[in-house]
């Protein structure tokens, strides 16, 4: 036995609590340990120091002897009494707490089992759908894939007349201790992969599995204004739990298609607007689709390529939103095609009479011929 203080090898006070002990213990036991510090006598025997101290002083009787008498009180041949510590018998003991906790087993001496009941699988279905159903909502039906619960075994995984029994590996905790030196590990049992039964002889439909693939249709109610990427959760019909447990959820997943006309940015539809050049000069009004029918834009003469007008609320209502989208038209001027000798004569006529009166017909033109010129002359 050392003779050296135990609170003074541990670092704490002679008041601290067992907790302090503890963690003090813990700290000098992974600095000093023989594994982490091979061939290096010192560090070893400030390991034995360290757990000899943390025997004595975790052991409230054997603290009590210690503070009355010393070493005396807690020495086996001094006559007091003391002997076997009733802390931790070794370093495994002292730290199982901790590999319990990474290691996902309960802590305790007991070693108690797991729960075997788990929680089914959250699945996921991609469902694409037209601009309109999803402004508009719709309801409808899909197919998917499951794991349900075998019928002939009941889901138990034996072969129907049988029954699983209790793994013979790890009497059916699900787990087994391994022992490594000092430490000690917890793991999923390798004969019953941390189920706690074992079956002898399988269900022929399921291959002991309890449960096999099937198919089921759902209705699905796809609220008015969903957008690309919004997920509508269905609670309960994922995939069945294991042993009893409650089925996951399935979250449908929401696609859009492209639109032949339109395109969404949030609430908001884009939709490109071609007019004649003639319109485009002398104005005139169109008539422009919209998610709700048609409309008419009047549009006023000299518009120009690329401006847009803005239908105030005719576009979509989100899920979350509490106003309407608005339309936005984007003028496109089209030039023409196939014309006819004639045609061609009068436009000419056109660009020459444009000619003749400074650019006051072609604004931007003459504007961009203007900074052309300064460049090359400065």
């Amino acid at each position: 036995m050392s003779k050296k203080d135990f609170y003074e090898i541990l670092g704490v006070n002679r008041d601290a609590s067992d907790d302090e002990i503890k963690k003090a213990y813990r700290k000098l036991a992974m600095k000093y340990h023989p594994d982490r510090n091979p061939d290096n006598p010192a560090t070893e025997e400030r390991f034995k120091e360290a757990k000899e101290a943390y025997e004595i002083l975790s052991d409230t009787q054997k603290r009590a002897a210690y503070d009355q008498y010393g070493h005396a009180g807690v020495d086996p041949q001094a006559g007091f009494g003391g002997g076997g510590g009733a802390g931790f018998s070794n370093f495994s003991d002292a730290f199982g707490g901790i590999f319990d906790e990474i290691f996902g087993g309960r802590s305790g001496s007991g070693g108690g089992s797991r729960s075997n009941i788990y929680r089914g699988a959250d699945l996921r279905y991609n469902l694409e759908i037209s601009l309109e159903q999803a402004a508009h909502g719709t309801e409808t039906k899909i197919r998917i894939p499951t794991m349900e619960v075998c019928e002939p075994c009941h889901g138990s995984g034996a072969k129907p007349g049988t029954q699983p029994t209790t793994c013979p590996t790890c009497g059916g905790s699900g787990q087994v201790r391994m022992q490594q030196g000092f430490f000690s590990i917890q793991q999923t049992c390798p004969k019953c992969h941390g189920s706690g039964r074992f079956i002898a002889e399988p269900c022929s439909a399921c291959h002991g599995a309890g449960r096999v693939k099937q198919h089921k249709t759902l209705v699905v109610k796809i609220p008015a204004g969903v957008d690309e990427g919004d997920r509508i959760r269905l609670a309960g019909e994922g995939e069945h739990g294991v042993n009893g447990g409650p089925p996951g959820d399935l979250y449908v997943q929401i696609h859009l298609k492209p639109h032949p006309v339109f395109t969404r940015d949030h609430n908001d539809l884009h939709c490109e607007m071609p007019i004649s050049f003639t319109t485009a000069a002398l104005g005139g009004e169109i008539e422009i689709p919209t998610l709700d029918g048609a409309a008419s834009i009047r549009i006023p003469g000299e518009t120009q390529s690329g401006r847009v007008f803005r239908l105030r609320g005719k576009g979509i209502k989100g899920v979350r939103s509490h106003t309407q989208g608005d339309l936005l038209c984007h003028v496109v001027v089209e030039t023409p095609v196939n014309l006819t000798e004639r045609q061609k004569e009068l436009l000419r006529e056109l660009e020459e009479s444009s000619r003749n009166n400074d650019g006051k017909h072609n604004p931007r033109a003459q504007s961009w011929m203007d900074k052309v010129r300064d460049f090359f002359a400065s």
